[in-house]
């Protein structure tokens, strides 16, 4: 058992050290030493043969994944209602479900489901939108922790348009609870960290909008909410902001696009123009690419080409339950897949992405969110899983990259031993 911060792992090693390329190593040694990794070899040098060695023999090693954007509540109705589009589905299914984590019982079971689940899947760090609710909000907070993933969680902000009994009465009752749960939660966790969650702005008034993006100028608070992702809803914030140049443009009225010091998650961005991409970058903020939940929900495919082509941060999202699963390697080949229709159905001057650039957002382009994230060059953060995919029988010698990609394609017999975060391991499965 692997209980020590500092030790060697051996294996088929696997990370990005650019977009553009995956560096590996076949049968080489991973070092980490006090949670911090240290650097890939092909032999271990002799500074580190102290250390504890773990031979993983064949098996992948490759760097923990971030899902940017990922619904809590929603976890236990994954999967349903997906005849419908985006505004029709939050209302028929998604309020009224979210309505029911004002029973804190309800929460904490509905909560254990999602918890344990993301405990055992190729996440290492996700960001993470709960309710409106305080009490459940921290119940979720309190799993999260014990789960060792490293977490943002927000508790979500909606004085209008929510539906029936999941409605704020006004901004500063909700500003209010705001604060009341930053207290509550103030030094109590070391994994999990607050983020303010305007829903998105059909759901939240003008005046709350002003009071979020002052508490986050007050309190040093990141923001994370949804830009672009529907049609209607794009429509939507034109009638409610009507002095807006465009969505990302309503977002900066309020002070709630962030700054490169505090970026902000934006989900979808399925509709975002090169005017509305300008903003993004201008403010640093991070795409989070939720391709499964933009096919399921007709939003829509978003050009992540012209993103990454314009220097936007990009990462990726598995957007439960709008998307169906938090499995990465799915969100992954979604990612793909899309990309390729978009080349060859919307507009062929623009090139799909490559698995290379793809396992580069799932990694350490969601994990720069985080820090020093998301691969295994020296300086970073340990986080990593070890996969055994021996059940992808073969007659072909396979590179430890096309283990990879097939991995991604072919996800049903990748099974994850061992994941470690920050160099503890969180979870191991039980042969």
């Amino acid at each position: 058992m692997i209980n020590d911060s500092s030790f060697v792992l051996r294996g088929g090693i696997a990370f990005s050290e650019s977009m553009h390329g995956i560096t590996t190593y076949y049968r080489g040694y991973l070092v980490c030493v006090d949670g911090i990794c240290q650097g890939a070899f092909t032999e271990l040098p002799e500074k580190y043969q102290g250390l504890k060695l773990y031979d993983y023999g064949e098996r992948l090693i490759i760097p923990g994944m971030t899902d940017l954007h990922v619904h809590a509540p929603q976890y236990t109705f994954r999967g349903i209602g997906m005849d419908l589009e985006l505004l029709e589905w939050l209302s028929t299914y998604t309020f009224p479900e979210e309505a029911k984590y004002s029973d804190i019982e309800y929460a904490k079971k509905a909560y254990s489901y999602f918890s344990h689940d993301l405990r055992r899947c190729f996440t290492t760090r996700a960001v993470v939108f709960a309710t409106l609710h305080n009490e459940a909000t921290i119940e979720l907070m309190n799993q999260l922790e014990e789960t060792g993933v490293i977490t943002y969680v927000g508790k979500v902000n909606m004085d209008r348009n929510g539906g029936e009994n999941l409605e704020e009465k006004d901004a500063a009752t909700s500003i209010q609870a705001t604060r009341e749960w930053l207290e509550q939660i103030q030094g109590k966790y070391v994994n999990t960290k607050p983020i303010l969650t305007p829903r998105f702005i059909p759901t939240c008034s003008d005046e709350l909008m002003k009071e979020l993006g002052k508490l986050s100028a007050e309190k040093e608070l990141r923001i994370q909410s949804h830009l672009s992702e529907n049609h209607s809803e794009i429509e939507w914030v034109k009638e409610l902001v009507p002095a807006s140049t465009c969505y990302a443009n309503a977002y900066e009225m309020f002070d709630t696009m962030g700054s490169k010091e505090l970026p902000t998650i934006m989900a979808h961005c399925v509709h975002s123009d090169e005017h509305e991409m300008e903003i993004i970058k201008n403010h640093g903020a991070y795409i989070a690419h939720c391709p499964t939940s933009n096919m399921n929900l007709t939003s829509g495919v978003a050009s992540v080409r012209k993103f990454l082509d314009a220097g936007l941060n990009v990462g990726i999202g598995t957007d439960v339950a709008g998307g169906s699963s938090m499995n990465m390697l799915d969100t992954m080949l979604a990612t793909l897949q899309v990309s390729k229709m978009y080349y060859r159905l919307v507009d062929q001057s623009v090139k799909p992405l490559t698995f290379e650039e793809v396992f580069y957002m799932a990694t350490a382009g969601g994990g720069k969110y985080f820090g020093k994230v998301g691969t295994f060059k020296p300086g970073y953060d340990f986080d990593a899983v070890v996969i055994d995919d021996s059940k992808m029988y073969s007659m072909r010698d396979m590179s430890i990259r096309e283990r990879i990609e097939r991995m991604c394609y072919n996800d049903a017999d990748a099974i994850i031993k061992d994941k470690f975060v920050k160099g503890k391991r969180v979870y191991t499965a039980v042969d």
